[in-house]
């Protein structure tokens, strides 16, 4: 995979102007100083665990059958205190919405 750029030397000197960067510099420094790692590169052959240091799942007991795990944003989550509150609050919502129409047939 190869890039290809234009150089375009009016917005070069707007940027150097606005942001006081020389560009020229800046792509130089950056490209030299980083190399490009590919996923492949980062990645090892084989990963060995140590297992003896492993530990018990601490939700797992919570998670029995039929328990669906949901993400609640921040603003949310400050909200409630525990999982049942949630749960509590969802229930009385459920509760307060129109039956559902019976489909004729």
């Amino acid at each position: 995979m190869s890039l290809e750029f234009e150089w375009d030397a009016r917005k070069a000197e707007a940027n150097r102007a606005r942001h006081g960067i020389d560009s020229v510099k800046t792509m130089r420094k950056t490209s030299a100083s980083k190399k490009h790692q590919t996923l492949h590169d980062s990645m090892r052959k084989e990963y060995r665990f140590d297992y003896s240091r492993a530990k018990p799942n601490r939700f797992a007991e919570k998670m029995s059958k039929g328990v669906v795990a949901v993400v609640l944003e921040p603003d949310v989550a400050a909200v409630f205190k525990s999982s049942e509150a949630v749960n509590a609050l969802l229930r009385s919502v459920i509760a307060a919405l129109p039956e559902p129409k019976q489909q004729p047939g």
